[in-house]
């Protein structure tokens, strides 16, 4: 069998490049799907440019569930008359399922630390106009699966929990071309800190890319951040995915030390703008607006005190 092409579909939004990805198989498959007018405005002219149709597409496979990898998969499905199967893993599918699960996401998470009255009407205004519909996945998964799309060409499916429950990675079997949309933080995006809801389950993950999926090309969701602060690109080479993977497990490993030791300390709410985890940002030296969305600096530091016991370790709850 012959490798599939892969094709990186740009949408612009705010400070955030989105990417999607064009499998260019017999039963084409597209992952991730920005926001709600990415498909109609973004997909569709850059795949007329390469001599694909949007109708085309059979597969709209979605590695985590939050607004800019789901927002656009109804408006998606929609240009493929209905036609093409959306792949989820079953913890985020509530996210696709549903506008207000994004808005309880947010008031649950990072929403107790960032200290704004407007917060909960700005989330449930950005998920009307981002998402384009509400759905559900016409194919739910755990991790173990796979998903054929014609010709003999296979995509495994892995668990890769930790930026969110139900991350996973799409692995293309035979070539090892990986997409893990933001599984693979490294310093963070735009706001240069790494997010993640599972501090354990991300280290783990982590381990298991390097370890075991060893991706030939590894595909990200955004151009994330080296420690100098310049990014990769989104399409990185055998080399590239292991420097990126080797150094998000060492910022996990600074920022996991601060975040215990904060911790242990006891946490303390001081007119900090990291408050009450104003010692990890001193002592990982992060110095950008964490209240920025979306905030990873606090859905990670949530993430510590979540799972965080008395014995000083993190605990996952995957």
């Amino acid at each position: 069998m012959s490798a599939v092409s892969v094709h990186p579909l740009v949408s612009p939004w705010g400070r955030f490049g989105l990417y999607s990805f064009f499998i260019d198989a017999p039963e084409p498959a597209v992952v991730d799907t920005g926001i709600a007018s990415s498909p109609a405005e973004g997909m569709a002219p850059a795949l007329r440019a390469i001599g694909r149709r949007i109708e085309d597409v059979r597969w709209i496979l979605l590695t985590h569930g939050h607004i800019d990898h789901v927002g656009g998969a109804h408006a998606l499905w929609e240009l493929t008359g209905r036609r093409a199967r959306v792949v989820i893993h079953e913890a985020d599918a509530p996210l696709l399922r549903s506008r207000r699960a994004h808005v309880d996401e947010y008031l649950a998470g990072r929403g107790r630390y960032l200290d704004d009255p407007e917060g909960e009407a700005k989330v449930t205004a950005a998920a009307g106009a981002v998402i384009s519909g509400e759905m559900e996945p016409a194919v739910l998964v755990k991790g173990g699966e796979t998903i054929p799309l014609g010709g003999g060409v296979t995509v495994s499916v892995h668990a890769i929990p930790g930026h969110t429950a139900g991350s996973v990675a799409y692995v293309v079997d035979g070539q090892r071309s990986v997409f893990v949309g933001d599984a693979v933080q490294v310093h963070g995006a735009a706001n240069g800190f790494p997010g993640f809801e599972d501090p354990a389950a991300y280290r783990a993950s982590l381990e298991h890319l390097r370890d075991e999926i060893r991706p030939r090309h590894l595909y990200l969701g955004h151009p994330y951040r080296r420690a100098d602060g310049t990014p990769y690109g989104v399409e990185l080479d055998a080399e590239q995915a292991g420097e990126a993977l080797r150094e998000s497990l060492d910022i996990e490993g600074r920022v996991g030390r601060a975040a215990r030791a904060c911790l242990c300390a006891g946490l303390q709410e001081t007119d900090s703008p990291y408050s009450p985890f104003a010692p990890v940002a001193r002592e990982v030296g992060y110095s950008a607006d964490p209240t920025l969305e979306p905030s990873p600096f606090f859905t990670s530091m949530h993430g510590y005190r979540t799972h965080f016991d008395l014995t000083g370790e993190l605990r996952s709850h995957g």
